[in-house]
């Protein structure tokens, strides 16, 4: 992916080692499975890609919840300078052409973009979603604007998941941008609420519906980029089909739970990526209508 011309963006903030600001509901922001013990924080944690929606949105403030909210009150206080290492300057000229994408298409509806931050951490944050470990992986929290990364996960992407490129790791951040894109959008909220009425099996639908549109929101913005290069879309594809429920699943617990899926199978993962990456319309990314 072609990036290097990009200057880094100005919304990012490098809160060091167990850094953040902001009060919280004490809660993990980034789970993608839980062994045997569906959405709650239990013991066994596999590291994934994308948000555990269900957990923060069921709760007032929680990780897709809210109408976007506001940057606490002295949070840039004792952050670190950002994107001065090499992993964290890609990951700010990522969020510099999603800040590029995203603008060109909310000025396509008369609206104007209002850009997430990127907050770098090692070992734990605190964010208005609450304490997270490094563990969790990336996050985005509504309360805070903000996508939460600590860029040692690109290893674990490369070494655990084995989705190498840089690509693989580019589409990480896009999706979860995507989420600051549902944010702002108000479908975060409308899911939160229609989950406070819900089964837990519905619920986790809704989530699996919430991640897939956020997959395809990636691949929106990579298409409309104008970045990608050959091999991309395979490192894409093959970071998407490692972090589906069901391949996370077979590999951590021998079975795979359909009704206990929160972010979609290998396969609709891939699916709605290629949907985005094909035809960089936001419009097609309508999960909620596909009947899924």
């Amino acid at each position: 992916m072609r990036l290097d011309d990009l200057d880094p963006t100005d919304n990012a903030r490098d809160w060091g080692s167990g850094g953040g600001g902001g009060g919280g509901l004490g809660l993990l922001g980034f789970l993608p499975l839980l062994l045997g013990r569906g959405m709650g924080c239990g013991s066994v944690v596999l590291i994934g890609i994308v948000a555990l929606v269900y957990v923060f949105m069921s709760g007032g403030g929680g990780l897709l919840g809210g109408g976007g909210g506001q940057t606490a009150p002295g949070q840039t206080q004792g952050a670190a300078k950002a994107c001065d290492t090499q992993e964290e300057l890609f990951a700010c000229r990522v969020m510099t052409s999603t800040e590029q994408v995203w603008s060109q298409v909310f000025a396509e509806q008369g609206q104007r973009y209002r850009p997430a931050t990127i907050n770098f951490f090692r070992n734990s944050v605190q964010s208005a979603c609450g304490q997270a470990s490094a563990a969790v992986g990336p996050f985005y929290c509504p309360g805070d604007n903000g996508v939460f990364l600590d860029t040692g996960f690109f290893d674990e992407l490369d070494k655990r998941f084995g989705a190498k490129g840089d690509f693989a790791r580019a589409y990480v951040i896009g999706h979860e941008v995507g989420h600051h894109i549902q944010n702002l959008e108000g479908t975060s909220s409308k899911v939160s609420q229609a989950q406070r009425q819900a089964s837990r099996a519905e619920g986790n639908k809704l989530s699996v519906l919430l991640e897939l549109q956020a997959d395809c929101y990636a691949g929106v913005w990579a298409k409309r980029s104008g970045r990608l290069e050959a091999g991309d879309i395979a490192e894409g594809m093959t970071a998407a089909n490692a972090i589906g429920d069901d391949t996370l699943q077979r590999q951590g617990q021998g079975e795979v739970v359909p009704d206990s899926f929160t972010h979609g199978s290998s396969a609709q993962r891939k699916q709605w990526l290629q949907r985005g990456l094909e035809s960089g319309d936001p419009a097609q990314c309508d999960t909620f209508s596909a009947g899924i």
